[in-house]
Parts: C-alpha cells; sequence; structure tokens
C-alpha cells in the first residue's frame, strides 16, 4: 500500500534562497514546455522531449534529470486535463467552463511542487539530512524533521519519487512509501457509516459525531472573509493570506479523529465498514442558495479516503453500497416511503410505525446492505 509521508525541511536563508530559485525556474521551464505543447498538440513525453529538453536546460539551467521531470510533470498535466474533460467533470461539450480548460496552455504556480528522484535528492536518516540538486549546485546537510512515526516509515520503506513543496514560506518533502499489505480479516458483520451535513458521521450502532463545530467555524470564516474582503486594505489581505488554510486544517483533522475512530471500533468488533457510494452527489442534488454553500464544503471525499486508508493498514474491509432511499427506508421492515421521514432528525415508519434517529436509520440501512454486498461479491 502506498502512503505519503511528509517531513519538514529546516533550510538556512541561503538554502531556502537555492530552494526558491529552483523551484521558480522549474516552474518557469514547466510553463514554456506547456505553451509548446499545447502549441503542437504533441503530449507524450518522448516526443516533447525532442521539442524542449534541450532548450530548458540551456534557457533555465536545469540539469538533466530535472529537465526530464518538468518536461514528465507538464505531460502528466495534460493527461489529466483530458481525463477530466473525458470523464465530464469540467462541463458539457460547449460550456463556458469546458471551453475555458481547454482552449487555453496549463499554467504552473510559481512555487508548485517540483518531483525529485534518488538521482537528485538522497537521504541520510541517522544525521536526518537531505542532499539535494538544486540551480545554485547540490545542496548537503540540508535538515528535515518529523515525527517519529513519519520517520521510522520514511526509513523503512520510501520508494520512488518525492516532491518539493513550499507551504506558507516553509519547505517540506512529500515523500513516497510502500508498507506491506495487511490481509483484510473476514468480517463479522458491518458497521454502517451514514456520512452527512448535520452529523458529519452516524454508525449503525448509534453513534453520532456532530457537524456543529465544522458549520460554526465555516460560517465565522465566511464572515471573517467578508468583511476582510470588504475592506481591501493591505493588513486585511495579509490577515487572509494567513487564515486561508486554517479551515481546511481544521477539517483535515476532525475527519482524521472520526476516520480513527470508525476504523478502531470496526478493528475491535471484528466487523467491516459499509458506506455509501457518493460520487457525483453535488451533480445530482439540487438545493436552494443558503444550502449551496454547505453542501459545496462537505468534505465526505476526504473522509472517506481516511477511512479508506486506515481500515487498509489495519485490515478492516470496506465496501460501498448504493444510497438510493437509505433515508427513507426502514431499517426494520424493508417499507421504503418519503413520508416517513418528516424532518432531517426524525424517521417514522408510516406502516410498522418504528421510530429512531434518521441517520441512525440510514446508518442501519448501509449496514445491511454491506452485508449483502460482501456476501455477494465473496460468495465463490
Amino acid at each position: 500500500m502506498r502512503l505519503v509521508v511528509q517531513v519538514k525541511l529546516l533550510p538556512t536563508p541561503e538554502q531556502a534562497a537555492a530552494l526558491e530559485g529552483t523551484v521558480r525556474a522549474a516552474n518557469a521551464a514547466a510553463d514554456l514546455v506547456s505553451r509548446i505543447a499545447f502549441r503542437q498538440r504533441c503530449f507524450r513525453a518522448y516526443d516533447l522531449r525532442r521539442h524542449t529538453y534541450q532548450q530548458i536546460k540551456a534557457d533555465f539551467g536545469l540539469a538533466a534529470q530535472a529537465a526530464q521531470h518538468v518536461i514528465k510533470k507538464v505531460c502528466d498535466a495534460y493527461r489529466t486535463l483530458h481525463a477530466s474533460l473525458a470523464a465530464g467533470r469540467l462541463g458539457k461539450p460547449g460550456s463556458a467552463r469546458r471551453v475555458k480548460a481547454a482552449g487555453k496552455p496549463i499554467s504552473f504556480r510559481p512555487l508548485a511542487a517540483q518531483p525529485y528522484d534518488d538521482r537528485c535528492l538522497s537521504w541520510d536518516h541517522d544525521r536526518r539530512t537531505v542532499s539535494i540538486w538544486t540551480v545554485a549546485g547540490r545542496m548537503k546537510d540540508l535538515a528535515f524533521t518529523g515525527s517519529l512515526e513519519q520517520l521510522t516509515l520514511l526509513a523503512a520503506h520510501r520508494r520512488g519519487e518525492s516532491d518539493l513543496v513550499c507551504r506558507d514560506g516553509m519547505w517540506f518533502l512529500h515523500a513516497t512509501v510502500e508498507v506491506p499489505d495487511v490481509p483484510t480479516a473476514a468480517p463479522e458483520g458491518f458497521l454502517g457509516v451514514d456520512l452527512g451535513i448535520a452529523n458529519i458521521a452516524t454508525t449503525s450502532d448509534g453513534v453520532r459525531h456532530s457537524g456543529k463545530a465544522l458549520a460554526a467555524v465555516r460560517h465565522r470564516n465566511r464572515e471573517l472573509r467578508r468583511r476582510l474582503q470588504a475592506k481591501n486594505t493591505k493588513s486585511a489581505k495579509r490577515l487572509l493570506k494567513r487564515r486561508r488554510r486554517k479551515e481546511a486544517r481544521f477539517a483535515a483533522n476532525l475527519n482524521h479523529v472520526i476516520a480513527k475512530q470508525l476504523v478502531t471500533e470496526a478493528e475491535r468488533t471484528g466487523r467491516g465498514i459499509a458506506l455509501e457510494d457518493l460520487q457525483g452527489i453535488r451533480e445530482r442534488v439540487r438545493l436552494r442558495m443558503p444550502q449551496r454553500v454547505r453542501l459545496h464544503s462537505w468534505s465526505f471525499h476526504q473522509l472517506g479516503a481516511f477511512i479508506g486508508y486506515k481500515a487498509a493498514r489495519a485490515g478492516v474491509a470496506v465496501i460501498y453500497v448504493d444510497p438510493a432511499h437509505t433515508s427513507q427506508q426502514c431499517s426494520r421492515c424493508g417499507q421504503v416511503d418519503k413520508h416517513n421521514r418528516p424532518d432531517q432528525e426524525t424517521f417514522a415508519c408510516t406502516s410498522c410505525g418504528f421510530a429512531e434517529h434518521a441517520d441512525v436509520n440510514a446508518a442501519r440501512n448501509i449496514a445491511a446492505r454491506g452485508e449483502a454486498g460482501w456476501a455477494v461479491s465473496h460468495a465463490a
């Protein structure tokens, strides 16, 4: 299983300047390669090298391997764009968004991440330093730090490339590690998890993880951004820049905590985890304007991804089920009726009279569908 480990670099001012110069040169070269690729409709790395390799080495002072990575980065960006166009994620053919995305070359931020392989970057885990190529020459003894778990994973399982990342004036290396797969245990039932906005996650055991704290943080940040943008002063812009990722970090931390609790409970009880397949829900759901903000800030995909990789590391089975009518179906008698759910919190079956919190009832339906789906997929 592949994971990404983040370590923080501790450069001196001279080393930080060399790193910044390298990243800026690489992304300026990537912009040039992107324009050439777009103009000549050439998106294969082998063909694009013939048009750009020597030029970007000479114009931007890139070493051979760094130039190769720049070309590959451009090709990967266009491959992602074309896949998004083919899947319809950028709108229907002829839509303004699709035309805008496909009608101009891809551009790269001046401080966008730059990939490194073992020819350009070497690690000394005992001294916690790296030796890294820059446009100012090979830079040795660049210190790094991280948590004990991150450093242990990095020393034992690092494989492949690492990305040099600049974020808010700090420098990081994102390294790929490959940890051994843990055999998935045969589940003795499933823990159903209903993902929502009012309650971020509700389990079939009746445990609810409320979204009130996250909603309050998002509301407070929206109001603060509105006031600061209205001021439009330099100090307001500085504060906006400092706070721009704070909400995302808060939400990610909350999702990590919830995912860990769910996986721990499933592992303790020997069960798997059943989740709804919510892919494309934003395109399917139609809401009033005040509710759209909450829907589009709903980080269900991130929570699902966190549950997925934590479960894989623990050997817990995860299955995705059809979410249709899980909130309208009675978990006791199976009757489906939109009148079974008179409001957001209440479920009252019009057939058998069963009453329960609506999210708990939905989670029980998800658990039942998980058991059925697992039985079908593992019947052999």
